[in-house]
């Protein structure tokens, strides 16, 4: 069992939930997030909702890349036993199509959806080398399962990476003690998606999250969550022609 778990964007959405729910089951957890004043918040519930467990917060901006090496040593000292699964979960979805003069939103995307959790990636995979166990968990994205078009372009092709990255590293650790897994989400409502016009494939928070947990539990290497319907619409949209997949989008 990963007794002790760090969740990175963890002040509200998927992040927050999934604080809740590994809480639930009895895990010490450690918080990141740039809006400190909420991770504090949550804690606070947390505890008083399971006394039993230890919750430590660090304020982080994971395009802080050296913040993000130290705050992981630091949290990793404070658990008892160190931590043994990392959540890199942080993200923002920012994005205009490219070409129409909002590089900066596109950019800032890339920044904090791909290289800072390539930072949080190696401040963690330090840390499980050194004692040859852990587990990785990259949260990607069901758009990251094919190029997307107009506002999303870019925030796709960042998920496109996290999975890549994971994939990666599975080849290279395959049969070994570290664990690396990539969590694809459907559409989960959250803070980061109030904005999209409601859907009729899009679940609650928790009932997400509950998929995701499980399938984190699991340790599989790749998990398209809730399984139904995007377990079957991933291989689709995964093999659709351009002018099909154009329609389905």
């Amino acid at each position: 069992m990963r007794r002790n778990i760090l969740i990175t964007g963890a002040s509200s959405g998927l992040g927050a939930e999934m604080a809740r729910q590994f809480a639930a089951k009895g895990r010490n957890l450690a918080l990141t997030a740039r809006r400190e004043d909420r991770l504090i918040e949550l804690r606070d519930a947390l505890l008083a909702a399971h006394p039993g467990i230890t919750v430590v917060t660090h304020r982080l901006d994971v395009t802080d890349h050296d913040a993000v090496f130290a705050t992981f040593r630091t949290i990793d000292t404070e658990l008892p036993g160190g931590l043994d699964r990392i959540v890199v979960n942080a993200g923002i979805g920012k994005g205009a199509p490219l070409g129409t003069g909002r590089f900066d939103a596109n950019l800032q995307t890339a920044q904090t959806n791909f290289v800072a959790a390539l930072a949080q990636a190696e401040a963690a995979m330090e840390l499980f080398r050194a004692r040859n166990a852990g587990h990785l968990v990259m949260v990607s994205s069901v758009a990251g399962v094919r190029g997307l078009p107009k506002t999303v372009t870019t925030y796709a092709a960042t998920k496109a990476a996290i999975g890549s990255l994971a994939e990666g590293l599975q080849v290279e650790l395959l049969g070994k003690p570290i664990k690396v897994s990539a969590i694809y989400p459907g559409y989960i409502h959250s803070e980061l998606n109030e904005h999209v016009a409601k859907t009729p494939l899009i679940v609650g928070t928790e009932v997400g999250v509950r998929a995701m947990v499980a399938a984190i539990e699991a340790e599989k290497a790749r998990a398209y969550v809730p399984a139904w319907p995007w377990m079957p619409l991933a291989r689709i949209m995964k093999f659709a022609p351009l002018p099909l997949l154009k329609r389905l989008i």
